[in-house]
């Protein structure tokens, strides 16, 4: 899953690069007030990016969490018997 994670990540990344590479190409071609709307994509996948980052590092937190919370117990189970 981590490695999925990874992937995606640098997807949203890639894409927001093309999006923001491919508008101002645009813009310049066929004018700006007509391209300039759709810098709002390059904007949402830049948030895709960053929530995606976010979430990991939320995610790695959580499990390094449970898995102090499962050591802890069975430590406990092993100073009870």
């Amino acid at each position: 899953m981590n490695t999925y994670n990874k992937v995606m990540q640098k997807f949203w990344l890639a894409v927001t690069v093309i999006v923001f590479v491919s508008v101002t190409y645009l813009c310049f071609k066929e004018g700006f007030e007509k391209w300039a709307f759709y810098y709002i994509f390059c904007l949402l996948t830049l948030g895709l990016f960053f929530i995606r980052r976010f979430m990991m590092k939320h995610m790695e937190k959580h499990q390094r969490y449970l898995e102090e919370q499962s050591k802890k117990e069975n430590s406990r189970d092993a100073n009870s018997k």
